[in-house]
């Protein structure tokens, strides 16, 4: 039987004013250390930000939405190749990680080690979300948490205890996404029945109305991640990854 934490879980970005321990969290990177790994390298370094006075620095390069703002702490987890390369080089060990298959290794632990991260958090009876916006805005993070050479952020985490209960979000049907053996593409009557559902929400239906649409997927093609806005982050992203010593065309 599966764990109803699994099925039940919920994102949330309403925290209350209630302190996570400085000895907890250390304690959850730890155990969430024992992810798995690419090769056991551990490509990876987290910023703990409980300070007030730079979680507001950091509120505005995650558009200020209300969990980066009123989460106990932001934990932002970057690819590190800095701290394995200097390993390298002190040991008489020719480096050679300024590639992009180098710097997805060190995404895949990044982003493994923070999702094992926010299981354990959760868990422990705290909340989490995820700021993709760390991905738009790398640049500006990484200055404000003296990121060096070879770090680059990947994703933050919003830290703390529920202030409500959160709202449990939609998912697709498993059977949309699981294929057996080989790849079974999409008909277009297929594709109708798996959105079916989350386009008869009443929340999808107010959505689209409140942006003025037709339909549910112009909400995310048109307003949420319209092509201009992902061209122009992703430029942003890509430069920064290169400036950070990656070398990837």
């Amino acid at each position: 039987m599966i764990d109803k934490y699994f099925t039940d879980r919920a994102t949330v970005r309403d925290f209350s004013d209630r302190e996570v321990s400085p000895v907890l969290i250390n304690e959850m990177l730890e155990a969430a250390a024992h992810a798995p790994t690419n090769g056991n390298m551990q490509l990876y370094s987290v910023i703990i930000t409980r300070d007030g006075a730079r979680k507001r620095l950091l509120a505005p390069t995650h558009f200020s939405q209300p969990a980066s703002v009123g989460a106990n702490v932001l934990l932002t987890f970057c690819a590190d190749f800095n701290r394995f390369v200097k390993w390298c080089e002190a040991s008489d060990a020719k480096p050679g990680y300024d590639n992009f298959q180098s710097f997805m290794s060190a995404v895949f632990d990044t982003i493994i080690l923070a999702q094992q991260f926010c299981t354990i958090a959760e868990k422990e009876g705290l909340g989490t979300c995820y700021l993709g916006t760390t991905a738009y805005n790398a640049p500006q993070i990484a200055e404000i948490l003296e990121l060096p050479e070879r770090v680059v952020p990947v994703i933050t985490v919003a830290l703390g205890y529920p202030a409500s209960e959160p709202q449990k979000s939609d998912r697709i049907p498993a059977s949309a996404f699981i294929h057996d053996e080989v790849y079974k593409d999409y008909t277009p009557e297929s594709i109708k029945e798996i959105y079916a559902e989350k386009e008869s929400r009443e929340d999808s239906r107010q959505f689209i109305e409140e942006n003025g649409k037709q339909t549910l997927a112009q909400v995310f093609t048109d307003v949420r991640y319209p092509k201009d806005t992902n061209e122009i982050f992703s430029k942003i992203y890509l430069d920064f990854i290169r400036k950070q010593r990656f070398d990837i065309l």
